[in-house]
């Protein structure tokens, strides 16, 4: 889908074995209301992978990047529940990289997502971006078997800012340069994007730098403003 702000949250992780079913009655029951009911987000999602590690993506859509930093979203992350605060121990291994949205194009919610950390090669940065913006991203986005695709930058700055909920992880985040999203109903035409955009024709081509990090993940759990301001009371 288009997103529909021009911020966006992206989170991949792991959790110590054992924890995953508590992790997504948690996930489901509780943290995903409390995050996606603060003003300023508009919807979440969970996505788990199809192909290794990290278990899971993370991803919240918001109005900006400023409400990712705002005095609302500190005070949740500053004073987490009882269930949080029995639960981050127990992550492993957590990006967590606040992100504006650069380019955003489809229509609809995947079942199937892509996602790809990257940077860009040093005086590459304007030319991997139009590349993707103008012509990359649009046309994965309206081919048979897909329905998004979407470029974040992430913001350092923001993402190192402090908060309690970090302590609890005890150790530092990591943080993505650039995210690239792309989100199909067609697991395998997802892909051959995914070999289309590792190719010689692909990314490297266009600026990208190698080393990047790619998920192939499904969809399980997605929650709107709406329906978590009308359910969320703190504990």
């Amino acid at each position: 889908m288009t997103m529909p702000g021009k911020g966006c949250f992206v989170a991949w992780y792991d959790l110590k074995p054992g924890y995953e079913a508590d992790h997504d009655h948690w996930h489901t029951h509780e943290h995903m209301i409390e995050r996606v009911a603060i003003p300023g987000f508009l919807r979440g999602f969970r996505y788990q992978t199809l192909t290794g590690r990290p278990r899971l993506c993370v991803m919240y859509q918001t109005e900006t990047l400023a409400t990712l930093t705002s005095p609302a979203y500190l005070e949740r992350l500053n004073d987490p529940t009882p269930w949080t605060n029995r639960t981050l121990p127990h992550f492993d291994g957590m990006n967590r990289t606040l992100c504006t949205v650069a380019s955003s194009h489809g229509h609809g919610i995947g079942g199937y997502l892509l996602t790809i950390q990257l940077s860009a090669r040093p005086g590459e940065e304007d030319r991997l971006q139009a590349w993707l913006s103008e012509d990359a991203l649009p046309a994965l986005a309206t081919r048979a078997g897909l329905c998004g695709a979407h470029l974040l930058l992430g913001d350092q700055s923001a993402s190192e800012t402090k908060s309690q909920e970090k302590e609890l992880r005890g150790v530092p985040d990591g943080i993505a340069d650039r995210v690239l999203l792309v989100e199909g109903y067609d697991r395998t035409v997802l892909e051959h994007a995914q070999a289309e955009l590792q190719g010689v024709n692909g990314l490297v081509a266009h600026g990208a730098a190698e080393g990047w990090i790619t998920g192939m993940y499904s969809l399980g759990y997605t929650l709107g403003e709406d329906e978590a301001k009308a359910v969320w009371r703190k504990p």
